[in-house]
Formats: structure tokens, C-alpha cells, sequence
């Protein structure tokens, strides 16, 4: 008789993941409360045009770029994450109340910056963390659980935000400020539990400083991590803010309702993916999920730019959320894979900051293209869409190409 074959293994998910995609969790539902009608309200109350509003989102990701560098250098250094991570959210909590005094771009700005400051410092050392808290056999599936939580919080803050939006307006064409400044106001509940539980509920990871860990840029991490970033940078020329998305289905014929419904489904489809996604990257590999994301995303972007309905606007939204499962997790997971352990903080601060740096001329190209600057017209709101779709393909090619598949 055959032996019995043996029992699946039971992943198990440690604590630290738990406590870390709560601690997301939280903070997105606030954050997503403001940022998805930011644009809305820089457009609709303010009159900002959207070259402005593609100089603020890339400056936002932009400034907070070499912060993440130094912040995931600075916690292999010291062999410590939790601090760095734990200061970061409490930075951006406190980024919140600025909103309430906006009556005028810059300080939209200003406090959007703060808020992107706060990400900075937190996001290397926390991806650091989640990686150093599991096997490499389950860190696909960590990470997809982390972001599945993160999207399950926008999705709750979505729901609060339409329903503050329907009770305080009646025409929901445009939005107004003192709707704007009540999400603000409940917003900070969920911001101030974020940091109650990443402090409370995170346990630090005890490696020991690394000796000689790069202070700044990629010495040490090896080519391939050289080349995966250089694709990746690539894409994201063409991925510029999804301000431009939002700015977008409005312009298509959808209201402020129906931006928030349609964000809605897009953040549930986002958190439903990603933690499957993750785990079946841990089984046929990064690469193959990756590549199809990029390739789905040109499409996805292909649509935007010949959508002529809201409903066109709805669907595709939905795909793109598709999209942000299959890779966002996965790609964070490949990093973690193709760096030596004791400089993965160093690394994540090398990825997420050279994506920081590439959205401010991703969302100022975007927002040239649509509506030109000075005495240029620029070409229409389907120009940024075309871009985004042409990056997308040759960032995929090129990945098919040059990331072998043991990466």
C-alpha cells in the first residue's frame, strides 16, 4: 500500500502581520475620506486647474522620496523598525487637521505634503518589518493579506463618504467645502487608532544593526534589483496619479456619488484580489503576475482614453482594481526576494523612493497633456490615458525580457 500523502501546511500568519495591516487598515480609511475627493475639491471649491493638481501629487510623492531612502537605511542601521515606522503614521496623523484650514491650494499642499512626509518615513521599514516577520515561502501571501487590509480600509472609508456626502448634499454634481471639511473633522478617529495600534500591537524584529549598509541609492543591492527598479520606474512614468482618473470621471459625466461608488468598487475588487494574487505568487512566481498586471493596466488605460459614458468610466474601474491586486503586493513581495535580508530596508527605501521621485513628472506630464501650460493647448483628457498605456507595454516587454524567471 502507498504511503498517505501528507497534510497541506497550515500558513500561519504571525502577529506582526496582523498588527500591521491593521495599522494600514485604519490609516486608509482615514486617508481615503480626504484624498479621494481631494481633487474634487482643489477642481470644484478651489478652481484649481489640473497642471496644478498634477504639480501637488507629484510633489507629494516626490518630497518624501529621499525621506523613504534614508528611512529604510537608517532602520537596517540601527536593526530597528518599529520606531521609524510607528513615527511615520503618527506624522501623518497629525498632517490631517490642516486640511480644515484650506482656503487655498497651498495649503492643500502643505498638508498633503506633511501627509506624504509621514508615508516617508513609515513605508520602508514597514515593508522591512512584514518581510523580516515571515518565511520567504509565505511572503507573497503577507503581503497580499497587508494590502488587501489596506484596501478594506478605503473601502470603509468610501462608505463613510458617500454617506456624508448624501446627507449633506443634495446636488452631488460638485462637491462643496463644508462637506469636505466634515470628512476632514471624522477623519481623525480612524488616524489616531492607526497609531494606537502600531504601537501597541507591533513587535520589533531583533536583527542587529547591518555593518556597512548603504546609506543612500542602490551599492550593495545587487543588478538584478538594478534592473527590476529601472523597469519599474519605467511603467510609472505612465502611471501617474489617480487624481487624474477621479478628474476624469467626472469630466465622463459622473457625479460626486457616483466618483465615490465607482472608487468603492474599485478598492473592493482591490482587496479581494490581492491576497490570492499574493499567495499564487508564492506558487508559479513574481514575474508571470507582474507581467500580466502591466499588460492588463495598458488596456485598462487603453479604455480611459476612449471611454465615452460614466458607465465606460464604472467598468473600468473595476478592471484597474483588478490590476492594483494582481501587482502591488507581488512587487513589494519580488523586492524583499531579490535582496540580501539585512539590506531590505535599504532596498525598499530605494523602490519606494525612486517611484516617489518618478510621480512628479508622471502627474505633471499627465496634467500638461490634458490641458497644456501657457500658450499650449495640450491635447485632451484621453492624451494622459494614451501615455499611460504605451509606458505600460514597453515597461512589460522589456521585464518578459531582461528579469529572468528564478528572479
Amino acid at each position: 500500500m502507498s504511503e498517505p500523502e501528507p497534510p497541506p501546511r497550515r500558513r500561519k500568519v504571525p502577529r506582526n502581520i496582523w498588527a500591521l495591516s491593521g495599522t494600514s487598515f485604519f490609516m486608509d480609511v482615514s486617508s481615503e475620506m480626504i484624498l479621494n475627493v481631494l481633487p474634487l475639491f482643489l477642481a470644484n471649491v478651489l478652481g484649481v486647474g489640473t497642471a496644478v493638481i498634477g504639480l501637488i501629487e507629484g510633489v507629494a510623492e516626490s518630497t518624501a522620496s529621499l525621506l523613504k531612502v534614508f528611512a529604510g537605511g537608517l532602520s537596517d542601521r540601527l536593526g530597528a523598525r518599529k520606531p521609524l515606522a510607528a513615527g511615520g503614521y503618527l506624522l501623518s496623523a497629525l498632517a490631517k487637521p490642516i486640511f480644515l484650514l484650506a482656503g487655498s491650494w497651498g495649503v492643500v499642499a502643505g498638508a498633503r505634503w506633511a501627509d506624504r512626509v509621514g508615508k516617508g518615513i513609515r513605508t520602508a521599514p514597514r515593508d522591512a518589518l512584514i518581510a523580516d516577520s515571515i518565511p520567504s515561502s509565505d511572503r507573497g501571501l503577507a503581503f497580499g493579506l497587508h494590502r488587501a487590509a489596506d484596501t478594506g480600509g478605503a473601502v470603509l472609508g468610501l462608505l463613510i463618504t458617500i454617506a456624508v456626502v448624501a446627507h449633506m448634499q443634495g446636488d452631488t454634481s460638485e462637491l462643496s467645502r463644508e462637506t469636505f471639511r466634515t470628512l476632514v473633522l471624522i477623519s481623525l478617529v480612524p488616524a489616531l487608532l492607526a497609531v494606537l495600534t502600531v504601537v501597541l500591537g507591533v513587535k520589533e524584529i531583533r536583527k542587529g544593526p547591518a555593518v556597512g549598509a548603504p546609506r543612500i541609492g542602490f551599492r550593495g543591492l545587487g543588478r538584478r534589483f538594478a534592473v527590476f527598479l529601472g523597469i519599474v520606474a519605467l511603467f510609472d512614468l505612465g502611471n501617474f496619479s489617480d487624481a487624474f482618473l477621479v478628474l476624469r470621471a467626472q469630466e465622463r459625466g459622473l457625479g460626486v456619488d457616483g466618483v465615490l461608488w465607482t472608487l468603492l468598487g474599485f478598492n473592493l475588487i482591490y482587496a479581494l484580489v490581492s491576497t490570492p494574487a499574493g499567495a499564487l505568487s508564492d506558487r508559479i512566481g513574481r514575474r508571470r503576475i507582474i507581467i500580466a498586471g502591466w499588460i492588463a493596466y495598458a488596456g485598462i488605460y487603453l479604455g480611459f482614453a476612449l471611454a465615452d459614458s460614466g458607465i465606460h468610466i464604472v467598468a473600468l474601474y473595476l478592471c484597474y482594481g483588478a490590476y492594483y491586486g494582481l501587482t502591488v503586493g507581488t512587487a513589494k513581495a519580488m523586492v524583499a526576494d531579490l535582496v540580501p535580508a539585512h539590506l531590505r530596508g535599504t532596498a525598499y527605501g530605494s523602490y519606494h523612493a525612486v517611484l516617489g521621485i518618478i510621480d512628479l513628472p508622471a502627474s505633471l506630464i499627465a496634467g500638461v497633456l490634458w490641458q497644456g501650460v501657457g500658450s499650449w493647448p495640450g491635447f485632451g483628457p484621453a492624451a494622459p490615458f494614451y501615455f499611460g498605456a504605451v509606458t505600460a507595454l514597453a515597461a512589460a516587454l522589456l521585464f518578459a525580457t531582461f528579469v529572468p524567471d528564478e528572479a
